[in-house]
């Protein structure tokens, strides 16, 4: 008998010895009576026993008694291997391991390292146990564990907060935003990420917060600007908006904060403009705010009819609103004038006699309150001597046969030059008023050749309303500029003006002063709409100053010219129900 082995056996504990040191691996081969075959040196490196422990012919009994031994055995910590641990039964449930077909399990031997063992029991009966060290696979998900907690803890406290926040990538694309930040477009999170700027403001605004956005992410400065946001719902968010550049070379990211200042701006009050006692801050200079995103469409969410009737559509928060008082002693006239004058913008009270004129004057004077105009009912009978013995501010006297564009416009001018107007030769009528602002009608005035002048620029938005207005059978003009419109105007003395705000040589701000000053001393004013891109508080207060009496915005669609039209404009029957 032979006891020496084979050169076959030295060739494959060589090949064992080989593919444990190129993979990393620790290796031992058990027989069929659970004797080791081979075992590599690496399993020093995970188990602190003998190396005689190692040698062929070893019991795995024994092998797995000096792991146990060693204190630093699978599923423990050094300081925990000895209490509460009965070691045969912790020998027996391994050696059962060893004998399943296949078995895999990752397990702690110490404080901070982690092991996975895989066992195979072959159809020869031979067992292969491969070990290798996986503490920094574990760790990473550890750590990936715990930043993922940290997220979900920060994305909880950001969608707490009133302020928008939003996260764009190197390519300006969203990659997080809070609910602030989407209840200002009225869109969930999931349409938003992906997405960029401009897929969801108009190009002009879009290129402009690319613009600074570029210029945060190459430079590292902070971006700061006032801005004036319109939200989906309508409501006005005053902000100040700052840009961020966060995290590493190549992989920068750009944070956005909008810090919201609308207390600030507009003030604390309660029902009645009846102030609380807190002291807002007073902006005199809206314009430090620039226009921002607009996520508002006024004709997505209103009823059109509805719209028509309710009055003006121009109502924006006016720092400083004009004061008016009426003098009337028609319940319906105070019910129905005093709310539309707040329409317009104003600031309006009622008082129904001369007494009442007086303490309320005694009142405002004790106050230091200034009333910019009175208007007094043209059916009372007092109301030319009230006019004579009124000296606090410019009076106007109104009759039954006011236009509402014209009151308006008589009610401007009244406060800004002093200048009101007389009633008209017959101010006798009925003691209450019917209706209290006359719907516009054209009595006296004949059907001008051109009954609506468009003043745009934009080849494409001139079709639409070329289209718009030829379906609805009115008759128009389309001028490329305000400098045109105004000679349009001049030429054919039309129903209506839709004027762009925006032009090339003159624009519509500019142009509807133009024929504000023109029509100075005219009996009829023409009703002049602004048509702009976006429904800011600022433009619109530019185009009341200017002379407007409304305004649209883009895109237009048949239904809002015919709302304007039939709101400034007394039509035929015929056309209205044509």
């Amino acid at each position: 008998m032979n006891d020496v082995a084979s050169f076959g056996a030295n060739i494959q504990k060589t090949v064992l010895e080989a593919t444990s040191d190129a993979l990393g691996l620790a290796i031992l081969v058990c027989d069929k009576n659970d004797e080791i075959v081979f075992a590599s040196r690496p399993i020093l490196q995970f188990y602190p026993i003998p190396a005689h422990f190692l040698e062929a012919g070893t019991r795995l009994k024994d092998f797995l008694g000096a792991i146990f031994d060693s204190g630093v055995r699978s599923g423990t910590a050094p300081e925990t291997s000895r209490r509460h641990a009965n070691r045969d039964e912790w020998i027996s449930e391994h050696l059962s391991h060893h004998w399943r077909e296949r078995f895999d399990v990752v397990e702690r031997i110490g404080r901070h390292r982690w092991i996975n063992v895989r066992t195979r029991r072959l159809s020869s009966g031979l067992g292969i146990v491969a070990i290798n060290d996986v503490s920094e696979q574990k760790k990473r998900e550890e750590q990936m564990q715990i930043d993922m907690e940290r997220v979900e803890l920060t994305e909880g406290i950001l969608d707490c907060l009133p302020n928008p926040i939003c996260v764009k990538d190197r390519n300006l694309c969203y990659i997080a935003v809070n609910k602030a930040f989407c209840a200002i477009h009225g869109m969930t999170a999931d349409a938003i990420l992906g997405r960029s700027v401009w897929d969801l403001l108009e190009p002009d605004l879009a290129e402009k917060f690319e613009r600074s956005d570029r210029e945060t992410l190459e430079s590292g400065d902070v971006h700061c600007q006032p801005e004036q946001i319109v939200q989906a719902d309508g409501e006005d968010l005053w902000v100040v908006t700052r840009k961020f550049r966060v995290g590493d070379p190549g992989k920068y990211l750009l944070v956005t904060c909008m810090n919201d200042v609308t207390d600030l701006v507009v003030g604390y009050s309660g029902l009645d403009d009846i102030t609380t006692g807190r002291s807002p801050l007073d902006v005199k200079d809206y314009s430090v705010f620039a226009p921002a995103q607009n996520c508002y469409d006024p004709f997505r969410s209103i009823d059109m009819q509805h719209l028509v009737e309710a009055g003006a559509i121009i109502d924006p928060y006016v720092k400083g609103k004009q004061k008016i008082l009426l003098m009337t002693s028609a319940a319906a006239l105070e019910i129905n004038l005093v709310p539309q004058l707040r329409r317009w913008g104003f600031d309006a009270c009622a008082v129904r006699n001369i007494t009442e004129l007086a303490a309320f004057k005694d009142a405002c004077a004790a106050r230091g309150i200034i009333i910019e105009a009175l208007l007094i009912d043209g059916t009372m009978a007092d109301a030319l001597a009230t006019v004579a013995s009124w000296t606090m501010s410019p009076s106007l006297v109104i009759a039954r046969d006011w236009k509402a564009v014209e009151l308006r416009a008589s009610i401007l001018a009244l406060c800004e030059n002093g200048i009101g107007a007389l009633p008209s030769a017959e101010v006798e009528g009925p003691a209450d008023w019917d209706i209290i602002v006359p719907e516009t009608n054209l009595a006296g005035r004949p059907m001008p050749e051109v009954e609506v002048v468009v003043a745009e620029d934009n080849e494409i938005n001139q079709f639409v309303f070329a289209q718009i207005l030829e379906g609805l059978g009115i008759s128009y003009r389309i001028a490329a500029n305000g400098e045109e419109a105004v000679k349009f105007w001049q030429q054919y003395r039309p129903n209506l003006v839709l004027m762009d705000v925006s032009m090339p040589v003159m624009n519509g701000f500019d142009a509807t002063r133009a024929i504000r000053a023109l029509e100075k001393n005219a009996v009829f004013q023409t009703p002049i709409i602004a048509v702009t891109a976006q429904a800011l508080d600022i433009d619109i207060e530019q185009s009341k100053l200017a002379g407007m009496d409304d305004y649209i915005t883009k895109p237009i669609s048949p239904d809002m010219i015919e709302a304007v039209y039939r709101k400034f404009v007394n039509t035929k029957a015929e056309r209205m129900t044509g």
